[in-house]
This record gives C-alpha cells, sequence and structure tokens, in this order.
C-alpha cells in the first residue's frame, strides 16, 4: 500500500456562485468513518459518484500537524466496501457532500458542499510545502482558515449536521 504525506489547508468560505467557477469534476460523495486503525490511524471509505461512475476507496490517515498528515488511500471493490461497513465508527455520522474541483491560476481547489448549509462551504487545496503562498479564487469569499480547527472537520460536521456558530 503505497504511502503519501499529504499537506492540505482548509478554509470556510461564502458558497459561491458555481457557475463562476472553472469546474473540472463534480462528484458526489459519501463518506463513511470506520473503528481507528494502527497507531490511532483514521480510517474511512468513500462511495464516489462521478458522472454517474461510481468507485470505492479506502484511506488511512496519520495526523502529524495540522496541515500534514500521511495518507495511504486506494481503490477498493463494492464487494470490500460493504464488507468495512461493518467496521463502521458508530459515532461519526456518514458525510454526505458534492465536490466541485476547480481550477484558479493553476491551482487546483476543491469546494465540498454539504446538504445542511446553502451558505458555507469548505474549500481545500493541497500545497507543496506548509508554507506555500495560495492565491485565491477572487469570487471566492473566504471567511477563515479551520486547517486547524477539529469542528470543521469532515467528521465533525457531519455529526453535527451543521457548521459551528462563527464567532470572531
Amino acid at each position: 500500500m503505497p504511502k503519501g504525506l499529504e499537506i492540505e489547508r482548509k478554509f470556510l468560505v461564502e458558497l459561491p456562485d458555481i457557475h463562476e467557477l472553472d469546474v473540472r469534476r463534480t462528484i458526489g460523495i459519501t463518506q463513511t468513518y470506520l473503528t481507528r486503525g494502527e497507531n490511532d490511524s483514521q480510517r474511512r471509505v468513500r462511495r464516489i459518484n462521478e458522472n454517474g461512475a461510481v468507485r470505492y476507496t479506502y484511506t488511512e490517515k496519520v495526523f502529524i500537524s495540522a496541515v500534514t498528515r500521511e495518507e495511504n488511500e486506494f481503490e477498493i471493490s463494492e464487494k470490500e466496501y460493504r464488507k468495512l461497513l461493518g467496521q463502521t465508527d458508530r459515532k461519526l455520522a456518514p458525510v454526505e457532500k458534492v465536490r466541485y474541483c476547480f481550477d484558479y491560476h493553476g491551482q487546483l481547489f476543491e469546494l465540498d458542499t454539504y446538504p445542511f448549509s446553502h451558505s458555507l462551504a469548505i474549500m481545500e487545496l493541497e500545497l507543496r510545502t506548509p508554507e506555500q503562498v495560495i492565491d485565491f479564487p477572487e469570487n471566492v469569499h473566504v471567511l477563515r482558515d479551520v486547517s486547524a480547527d477539529k469542528r470543521y472537520s469532515n467528521a465533525a460536521l457531519a455529526t453535527a449536521g451543521a457548521f459551528p456558530e462563527l464567532t470572531a
């Protein structure tokens, strides 16, 4: 299983007009968290629907810092997916989201929208280094960097069924 280092920043944003973005892909994702793995790794499976084609992935993550983690992800069969659902962490709700992947000045952003909000979204960007300067899209209003705020993790958002209250 190949392992890689993922460096990613996450931002709470006002939901932009999707038609104003250079959207390259639109993906429906159902993400289910599994019980913790070795070294307290976070484990999950995803059902991914893109243009009617469904595929499944398994991921393990070990968090190194707020923006850096060791990630091991690979495709699995539907049969493996269904078997792994038997290891679902019942304390965490499954995540339902639509992801819009769009390009802005050579950066591939991912905008995740959730059924519980029509005004807010999470925008992510994978980086080469934690210090990389980000060129934000002009038509996306960034409210705050939530990379280190666990309340904005997919698991926390799905379990709460809402974005945390915005406070200064």
